[in-house]
């Protein structure tokens, strides 16, 4: 799977999906019209008479009366109407979504898993979403559980991969091993990861407004009910209930009509999704009996993956599984048939399915009184990095890589994958990780004593201030805290600090704006107390504010540029900023930066290797914020040349690859961690 060619074909899914919407509301105005025409054609033909006695007809007919077909004034009004009312209802529903991951796993009674849990079944949940964000080179994930759904089931929602939330039933924790959960979860990556997120949340806010028309109608006729008791006697009256009643019916089958049919399309969008999701698990995890597993055990199971919650019928699509009784038959279902998805994996499966060791007849017994379900269920800006800087010697890192020109362009190729091999990475970086650090990282103040230790310097002299620093700005207690980390910090490798600084993000979200601004000031303070600025310092400071701030406002990344000529000015800023952070001497940096050019044919005569004053820290920062509301094509192709320039040495150190990844995450492209060469 190509992260940048799943973007794009999710893109045409959008626009494919945009027009086919388009159809159906053209399809509702078309109903309303001729209802309208038709309604305004009968109220011409019986005009009241009041020239009559009370005891003739209280209506003249003209019968000689014809009505057109053709009513521009009418077709305007229902044309403006229908628009007016599906923009606003699906505009009010985005802008409910808005919030990210977290505010739609909230919407549906979701609750967030304490990243300090000392449940088991919420730790090994955990575990495996941090070894699938790690792998992958994504922010980690908000985890949220529904409590009290004891069937199988799962979802991720959100905006881009910094505001992900991924929400799992109290039953997948607890009926599923943990390569079936393994399973399950990169299904949900790579609904992450094929940019099938921000399209489920489009889906929903389109159906909502189309929904809306058929929910005004039938608030039409319930206020046509009460209208009715009051005012009986009056014929006029009557009349006017009479015209009601008809007006708020038409709207109601209108709406249902328009619903109908977007429906169907959301439900035939979403079966396609769903095989490419569980084909790309077992991709990422090389294991099929996980997710074949799962959904063995979802059609063995009583509940299977039914949903209990009426709160999430609106967001159905999202789900691992079948959530809700399709109407309609198989037309409206949002997942294909378990036994369809099983045979797509093991083409030998022979339909059983598992057997669980106790047997419920939900046919005839109750959810509540088996006891599968509570009889009641509780109620529920963006900163710039100050300073320029300037690079050290890239001499003086460590943890050169074999074969960089490879592994970088490999790096570059497995954006938004998974595979074994990251995953068995993920898992070795994590484990040889101490255990107190990785503990640190769960909870806000802990975490920011950690990333201070991170950025503390090797001489003497610099590492004191930074200490002074540390006390006079989070207190003694910090610096206590940082003491008892020191023996830990020390065994950190160059490999485990990017992931560390990926593993303290969630936390770090929680943080109010009145103690997050500090944090980060104090971090700056850190980074610039040796008067310069080294890759990994970039990096760190770039990944975290980036991420912190998609994740506080997930609809700020948008794409507006499309042409490779719009942003030469910030390609030639990247690639020379990288290009000097690979070596000192300026030719080497020149035959670097050339190296990565020439992968860019289109422009190449036209970028420009930029003295180290017009190319430093600050303006690589600015260049990426340009560079990230770029489209997918041109990121994947800057990522390409930016490979090639660190890898033209014959090593990428560590650090230089951090750096890379930082740039790749600005550019909301997921990268993972530099796999050891054999």
């Amino acid at each position: 799977m190509d992260f940048f060619e799943a973007q794009a074909r999710a893109k045409k899914r959008t626009s494919r999906l945009v027009w086919l919407f388009a159809l159906a509301v053209v399809g509702t105005i078309a109903a309303g019209y001729f209802v309208a025409v038709f309604t305004v054609g009968t109220a011409q033909q019986y005009r009241p008479n009041r020239a009559r006695s009370r005891s003739n007809s209280y209506y003249e007919t003209a019968g000689s009366a014809t009505t057109s077909l053709w009513q521009p004034k009418i077709l305007a009004a229902v044309t403006l109407g229908t628009f007016a009312v599906v923009g606003l209802a699906s505009l009010y529903k985005w802008h409910q979504y808005s919030g990210g991951g977290s505010s739609v796993a909230e919407s549906v009674g979701a609750k967030k898993i304490d990243s300090n849990t000392t449940n088991l079944s919420e730790r090994r949940l955990l575990n495996v979403v941090e070894e699938m964000a790690i792998a992958s080179g994504t922010p980690i994930p908000e985890v949220y559980v529904l409590d009290n759904e004891p069937a199988i089931n799962a979802f991720a929602a959100g905006l881009t991969t910094s505001d992900a939330a991924v929400c799992v039933t109290r039953g997948t924790m607890e009926k599923l091993t943990r390569d079936e959960l393994q399973g399950v979860i990169a299904h949900e990556f790579s609904h992450i990861l094929n940019g099938d997120m921000r399209l489920n949340l489009r889906l929903a806010a389109i159906i909502f407004g189309i929904l809306v028309i058929g929910i005004s109608g039938r608030g039409i006729l319930s206020s046509v009910g009460r209208i009715r008791t009051s005012s009986r006697d009056s014929r006029g009256a009557a009349g006017a209930v009479a015209f009601a009643f008809g007006a708020g019916l038409a709207a109601m089958c209108i709406g249902y009509i328009g619903y109908f049919f977007g429906r169907l399309i959301q439900a035939a969008v979403s079966r396609q999704r769903e095989f490419l999701a569980d084909a790309s698990a077992v991709q990422f995890t090389r294991n099929p009996t996980g997710i074949t597993g799962a959904l063995k055990k979802i059609g063995g199971y009583a509940l299977g993956s039914s949903l209990q919650t009426s709160q999430a019928t609106a967001i159905g699509h999202f789900f691992f599984a079948q959530g809700f009784r399709s109407a309609f038959g198989g037309l409206w279902a949002t997942h294909p048939p378990l036994a369809e998805r099983i045979r797509a994996i093991d083409p030998a499966f022979d339909g059983q399915m598992f057997e669980p060791p106790e047997v419920v007849d939900v046919a005839h017994e109750s959810f509540v009184a088996a006891g599968l379900v509570p009889a009641l269920p509780p109620k529920r800006g963006s900163r710039a990095l100050a300073g320029h800087g300037t690079l050290p010697d890239p001499a003086e890192t460590a943890e050169p890589t074999a074969d960089p020109l490879g592994a970088t362009v490999s790096a570059v190729a497995a954006i938004g994958t998974l595979t074994t091999e990251q995953l068995a990475n993920a898992q070795l970086l994590l484990d040889a990780t101490p255990a107190a650090l990785r503990a640190a990282t769960k909870t806000p103040t802990e975490a920011a004593v950690l990333l201070y230790g991170l950025l503390l310097d090797a001489a003497p002299a610099i590492r004191a201030h930074q200490r002074s620093l540390i006390a006079s700005r989070a207190g003694g207690d910090a610096l206590r805290r940082l003491d008892e980390f020191e023996p830990q910090l020390r065994q950190v490798r160059d490999a485990q600090k990017l992931p560390l600084v990926q593993l303290a993000l969630p936390v770090l979200r929680t943080l109010p704006p009145t103690a997050l601004a500090p944090f980060l000031d104090t971090l700056d303070e850190l980074v610039h107390a040796d008067g310069r600025v080294s890759p990994f310092e970039f990096a760190l400071q770039k990944l975290l504010i980036r991420t912190l701030a998609l994740g506080r406002a997930p609809g700020a990344a948008v794409v507006q540029i499309y042409s490779f000529n719009a942003v030469i000015d910030e390609i030639s800023v990247v690639l020379s900023v990288l290009a000097r952070a690979t070596t000192r001497n300026p030719e080497q940096a020149a035959d670097a930066f050339a190296a990565g050019a020439t992968q860019l044919g289109l422009i190449e005569q036209r970028l420009s290797f930029l003295d180290e004053s017009a190319a430093d820290l600050a303006t690589l920062d600015a260049a990426l914020d340009e560079l990230a509301t770029a489209s997918p094509a041109i990121k994947q192709r800057t990522l390409l040349a930016a490979a090639h320039v660190v890898s033209d040495n014959g090593q990428v150190l560590v650090t230089e690859f951090e750096l890379l990844r930082a740039i790749a995450a600005t550019l909301d492209c997921p990268m993972p961690p530099l796999v050891p060469a054999p």
